[in-house]
């Protein structure tokens, strides 16, 4: 139990299971998608609004699913170095966090019940899998985290997914634009996903969840992190430089103070420290999409 939890509201207890700082991670490709469509004339704000709606819901059930999943396989122990997991910490039954997590993919569902009426059936398939997966991340069978897919999962669904989806959505098609732009996203969001390992590594190794930091190990780890900011910007460059788009996008490049940072910090800290890194992550991807975004639409 954390101290003085007796002080804490429902509320309180509620905003730490659903992990607010996660949710940049959710917003950012949909922000791009949104700028991308607008700039190809086929920006619609009620899609545009609902599909950040979504995406937004599904990262905090995600975020329920793997506070109990992780519970019940262990995963989490007295002496994890991330922020509090409610169901560990004794504030939420696991049976009122499986049931939070079913109304808020229920209320995803219905969200995409009218993305669908307003693209296609395509859509509906898109966020079906994407509950799949966030379910399957700690749950299920075959936890995807547990044996180091988690990393290509969140590229995939984060990337790709997110943010051809949301322009789908939008356009009515994906171009190969879209399909690219998606990629940086995909990397800036696994990098979260892999400072969260870095954190953990000692203890998953310990319960038994085989990430792909653990396979890869402290330094390699590190490395992964460093590969994958480095093509979030070769993507905005290459596209730049083969005259797909304009140089206003090459704005992205005003956040590598923020990666200096945080490379530092990876390379230096461990455990409970990287906790700034974690959050500094999200906050990257999100002013990232935002600069991008911006270069998207500056007339040129």
């Amino acid at each position: 139990m954390i101290k003085n939890s007796a002080e804490l509201t429902p509320v309180q207890i509620w905003l730490m299971a659903i992990r607010p700082k996660t949710l940049p991670a959710a917003a950012s490709p949909v922000i791009l998608g949104s700028a991308l469509a607008l700039r190809d004339g086929q920006f619609q704000f009620g899609p545009a609004l609902a599909t950040l709606l979504c995406a937004l819901l599904l990262q905090i059930g995600a975020n329920l699913a793997n506070d109990v999943f992780d519970y019940h396989r262990g995963a989490d122990a007295s002496g994890r170095l991330g922020p509090i997991r409610v169901t560990q910490a004794g504030l939420l039954e696991p049976a009122q966090v499986i049931r939070g997590m079913w109304i808020v993919f229920v209320t995803a569902s219905l969200i995409g019940i009218y993305l669908t009426l307003m693209a296609s059936w395509p859509v509906l398939l898109m966020g079906l899998f994407a509950i799949l997966a966030a379910i399957s991340y700690t749950g299920g069978p075959f936890p995807l985290g547990y044996y180091g897919l988690g990393d290509l999962f969140v590229f995939i669904f984060f990337g790709p997914v997110a943010l051809c989806g949301t322009y789908f959505i939008q356009a009515g098609e994906i171009t190969w634009d879209a399909i690219l732009i998606s990629l940086p996203m995909g990397f800036l969001i696994v990098d979260i996903l892999v400072v969260n390992n870095l954190r953990d590594i000692e203890t998953d190794r310990l319960a038994g969840k085989q990430t792909l930091a653990v396979r890869l190990g402290v330094k390699g780890t590190r490395i992964e992190y460093l590969l994958c900011l480095i093509a979030a910007f070769l993507v905005p460059l290459g596209m730049w430089w083969k005259g797909m788009l304009s140089a206003w996008v090459l704005l992205v490049f005003l956040t590598l103070p923020i990666c200096f940072q945080l490379l530092h910090s990876v390379w230096r800290d461990r455990g409970k420290p990287l906790n700034l890194a974690l959050a500094k992550s999200g906050q990257l991807a999100l002013l990232f999409s935002v600069l991008f975004s911006i270069g998207l639409l500056i007339p040129v």
